[in-house]
């Protein structure tokens, strides 16, 4: 039974659940240890644990999730264990934010091109108060009937490759590795290859290269346990996680998103290991700090 889940997301960043209907779910589905990782974000957090009160058994971990660029593509850095309170962690996550909500406007534009018309108001409106990504213009994409699901506006127009997406300033992996060290949060590379649920999400290019370089600047863990791989992809995984000296995580990375075939909580996560793991890991960050 799985009862672990080290990815998720809420209304917070791009997930369509609010944190208590998130812990509430999650609740039902057996789980007794969750990671909410929103998107630039901890502003769920608070909401996140004052729901987990409800039960006696439910464990939060306070993460958040940080893309970060490389030549030709990109990078996301799980942070768990974080520490919302660390007030230069959040001027830089203020600077991100500023960044998506920029990105997102020049890709609103860039439909235009392209005879896709979706009102810049309305993709702010499915935001919200959350970080706006990629997922609000797609959502405003299915309403206005353009698309029938999200991940066909990612495979169409706004993944990487795709016609309408635009750049946006990110960190570096190895400054967003540093970032999360500083803070006390234990690092973690998010889905470093292919996910056939998420087609603009491939595979990380010369992962070795990228493990070499990041384990040098402190990485800690790797997700091997992620949302629709197949147990080929997890056996690979996690020979390079003991190759590397890295914990296996891993999650669904649920959005509530509408996709067909999205992976769920309770569906896919790392064994209790991990998580005995990720506490030592934290433990010996502090006790350095």
């Amino acid at each position: 039974m799985i009862e672990i889940d080290l990815h998720l997301h809420t209304t917070f960043s791009d997930g369509r659940l609010t944190p208590t209907k998130l812990v509430r779910m999650c609740n039902e589905r057996g789980l007794k240890i969750m990671a909410v990782t929103d998107h630039d974000s901890t502003e769920g957090l608070d909401e996140a644990l004052e729901a987990a009160s409800e039960f006696t058994d439910m464990t939060i971990v306070p993460g958040i999730e940080l893309s970060t660029d490389i030549p030709g593509a990109e990078i996301h850095l799980l942070g768990l264990f974080i520490n919302r309170n660390d007030k230069v962690l959040q001027r830089q996550l203020s600077t991100m934010r500023k960044g998506r909500q920029g990105r997102a406007r020049a890709m609103v534009k860039n439909l235009e091109k392209f005879g896709v018309f979706v009102s810049w108001e309305h993709v702010e409106k499915l935001a919200g108060e959350a970080s706006i990504g990629r997922p609000h213009i797609a959502q405003a994409m299915v309403e206005a009937g353009y698309v029938k699901f999200p991940k066909e506006a990612f495979d169409r127009y706004l993944g990487r490759s795709g016609p309408a997406y635009a750049e946006r300033v990110k960190l570096s992996p190895e400054e967003a590795v540093k970032l999360l060290l500083a803070n006390g949060a234990v690092p973690v590379i998010a889905h470093p290859t292919y996910s056939a649920a998420k087609s603009s999400r491939g595979e990380v290019e010369g992962l070795r290269d990228i493990l070499t370089s990041l384990k040098a600047a402190g990485l800690v863990g790797m997700e091997v346990y992620y949302g629709d791989y197949t147990a080929q992809q997890i056996k690979w995984l996690g020979d390079l996680a003991d190759e590397f000296n890295l914990i296996p995580c891993g999650g669904s990375d649920y959005h509530a998103s509408g996709n067909p075939g999205e992976p769920e909580p309770g569906s896919v996560g790392p064994p209790r290991s991990t998580y005995e793991r990720l506490q030592e890991a934290r433990t010996h960050l502090t006790s350095k700090g």
